[in-house]
């Protein structure tokens, strides 16, 4: 059998993974008798009985044993013990701090010389060599990158060029950027640090008035875009005179000459980027660069109700939420002189991006990775596939609960090369955040991807994170310890039953990442922030024993039943999306009712295939209406449900099915791509009262 392995190559590592597996956990002696061989002091009498066949046998054995041992894969070591992750702060109420790091101060900055947004990129100007910084492509071509000494140089012609147009170089000066992600959004962001300016991203999605209102709050009079048409939509508020204070656009790309008479018409000086720089260039005035303690950008968040709320961060509270991911990570940006990659702004032409860019760092939100997990349970469309999937993966699973991560096994070559070379083939780690990720689809794209994949939990509050994954706890259920940023405390949820006594409660965070406030608006300031500088999340969370924290509810979320039950229905989402067909789920309760129905959009590539495996043949249009297979879902969430521990309440008695996405574009979907609730009772009030009275 032995022989037979040395002189087929593919099958001699196939049975290397089974077998030295075996080995890992084995001590020698254990081995001997495992092959049924004598104890260490008779081997000379044992080899000496031994035939040539055997002894040939043996030392292919050895060969691969050899192998082995010298090229064992290994294991990543963690920055600290990952039975436990955090501990309490002496005298602070229940607080925890990360036990990374020798200090028990909280992380500010993670180098002196790189106190601001401003001296974070002067220092990755000086650490890079002048290496590539921006990068972006045309369809169909490589890359293209902008040098850290180009881009500094053109951001220092922009904002001098904002200050030849009436602008302030100070933190009075509000200026908005109304533009996708791009090389010159960066460019622009960098020349208001620059000069003490603030940033203001301003988004079309969310919601009609939505630019209007960030535009007025924040009293912006330059806005520079990528598009004519986001140009136009700006001259409309104007027009109608709802935003007089607008006094000057700056285009990214090109524009015809009528924009600018159109604009010259109700008072507004339209200008291309270029022409901006071009007149910094001639006018050039030094840098005025900010301090840790001044503004530097105001992200307006949606929520799900009212206007959105206008988070006013500073330098020092951005700088020590990265530091913080630095200290866990040691991750590279442009602290370090990394280079950031654009996608060509076409979500269809992403992956052939990915390929082309080879990035080492992805961020992704949670839908994403579920995505890429179904599309890999579907193209295993026989038993004998999955179980070979299935199989392939509980092997790098194990590796990857022993701390070894890695894309170089045999389950990589026979099964997850592809997947791993649609994202470029170089991804070293992958960030979530902004929705809970499934335990299920991490676990699986842990060892499927073979690279370190992270969850972190945060909201624009605390800049981002306060929490994220320790090196080497590749666990899921939970969003890791505190940062070193920051600490995290729990507090009572009386009328939810949670209590701090059960390591139960609202989080909690406080530490130089936590924001100062919304713009002009101290009654909501107020609701966010307490007098001791505690940022109440609205999120419930739990201590488990190695110190991590899990999300288990959302306080604003939560109704109570007809019968006196309280229900969260994200945390029931969470568990339904995990079937198979569904792409979308929102479960809905109601106050004066006994339980819960729901509306299921299915996902067009899976439930096809998902639909012939019952018998049931159509289009996607007409799977949508088909009575039979709305009823397998339905079974299939409610097996999910009690398999993930809902009880009966919990459980959703009927469902209707959706053909359309929720998206931003509808306004069913915040742009982090969270529900918004109200909007999806609205909009789905009629088939929720159909939904009702037919299953009474």
């Amino acid at each position: 059998m032995l022989t037979f392995f040395l002189v087929s190559g593919g099958s001699l590592w196939l049975f290397s993974e089974f077998f030295l597996s075996l080995l890992e956990k084995m001590q020698t002696q254990e081995i001997l008798r495992m092959l049924r061989l004598p104890e260490l002091g008779d081997l000379g009498q044992f080899f000496r009985s031994l035939s040539a066949t055997t002894l040939v046998s043996m030392g292919a054995l050895a060969a691969i044993l050899a192998y082995w041992f010298t090229h064992r894969p290994k294991a990543l070591q963690p920055p600290c013990n990952l039975l436990m992750q955090s501990e309490e702060v002496e005298d602070s109420g229940g607080a925890r701090r990360s036990v990374i790091g020798d200090s028990l101060q909280l992380l500010s900055h993670y180098y002196d010389d790189a106190r601001t947004m401003y001296e974070v990129f002067c220092r990755g100007l000086r650490i890079s060599g002048n290496g590539p910084c921006l990068g972006f492509r045309n369809p169909k071509q490589p890359y293209q990158w902008l040098s850290y000494q180009e881009v500094a140089d053109r951001a220092e012609f922009l904002g001098s060029g904002l200050l030849q147009h009436n602008c302030k170089p100070c933190t009075d000066q509000f200026i908005g950027v109304f533009a996708q992600n791009r090389p010159e959004w960066i460019i622009a962001e960098l020349a208001c640090y620059t000069y003490s300016m603030v940033v203001v991203p301003l988004y079309d999605t969310l919601g009609p008035g939505a630019v209007r209102y960030i535009i007025n709050t924040a009293d912006i009079s330059t806005v520079i875009v990528d598009k004519p048409q986001k140009a136009v939509v700006l001259l409309e508020h104007v027009e109608r005179k709802e935003t007089p204070g607008l006094k000057l656009i700056i285009l990214m790309e090109p524009f015809e000459e009528a924009l600018k008479d159109r604009g010259q018409e109700c008072g507004v000086v339209i200008k291309s980027m270029q022409d901006v720089e071009d007149c910094g260039q001639q006018n050039h005035c030094d840098p005025v660069p900010p301090k840790p303690s001044d503004l530097s950008i105001v992200c307006f968040t949606s929520g799900t109700t009212g206007n959105p709320k206008g988070a006013m961060l500073t330098h020092g509270n951005v700088v020590a939420d990265f530091s913080g991911f630095l200290k866990v990570t040691e991750s590279v940006v442009y602290c370090h002189g990394g280079r950031v990659g654009f996608f060509q702004g076409d979500i269809r032409l992403l992956s052939d991006d990915m390929k082309a860019l080879c990035p080492t760092i992805f961020p992704v939100v949670p839908r994403l990775l579920n995505r890429m997990y179904d599309k890999i349970f579907s193209q295993a469309d026989t038993p004998l596939k999955r179980w070979l999937l299935e199989f392939a993966a509980k092997r790098k699973q194990a590796e990857v609960r022993s701390g070894i991560i890695r894309n170089n096994s045999i389950w990589d070559e026979l099964f997850f090369n592809k997947v791993q070379a649609s994202l470029g083939g170089c991804v070293r780690m992958i960030v979530t955040g902004a929705a809970p990720a499934s335990p299920t689809v991490l676990g699986f794209l842990r060892a499927a991807l073979g690279c370190q994949v992270y969850e972190g939990y945060g909201q624009t509050e605390c800049t981002a994170g306060c929490t994220f994954t320790t090196p080497g706890d590749w666990t899921s259920g939970h969003v890791g310890a505190p940062l070193p940023c920051n600490h995290i405390k729990l507090v009572d949820v009386e009328e939810l039953n949670y209590w701090t006594s059960k390591g139960e409660g609202e989080i909690c965070v406080r530490g130089p990442n936590v924001f100062k406030g919304y713009l002009k608006d101290p009654e909501r300031t107020k609701e966010a922030l307490d007098e001791d500088g505690w940022l109440h999340t609205g999120d419930i969370g739990k201590w488990l024993p190695a110190g991590t924290l899990k999300i288990i509810d959302r306080k604003k979320h939560i109704f109570k039943l007809a019968q006196g039950e309280y229900v969260a229905p994200e945390m029931i989402e969470n568990i339904y999306i995990r079937s198979e067909p569904v792409a979308q789920v929102y479960v809905h309760g109601d106050s004066l009712k006994a339980f819960l129905v729901g509306i299921v959009v299915p996902d067009p590539e899976v439930m096809p295939s998902w639909a012939r495996k019952r018998g049931i043949e159509g289009t996607y249009a007409e799977l949508c209406t088909n009575k039979e297979l709305k009823k397998a879902i339905l079974e299939d969430m409610v097996r999910l449900g009690k398999e993930g521990g809902l009880h009966s309440f919990e459980q959703v008695k009927a469902i209707h099915i959706h053909s359309d996405m929720f998206s931003v574009q509808n306004g069913l979907l915040t742009p982090t791509l969270k529900a918004k609730r109200p909007e999806l009772r609205e909009y789905f009030k009629k088939q929720i009262e159909e939904l009702y009275s037919t299953s009474m």
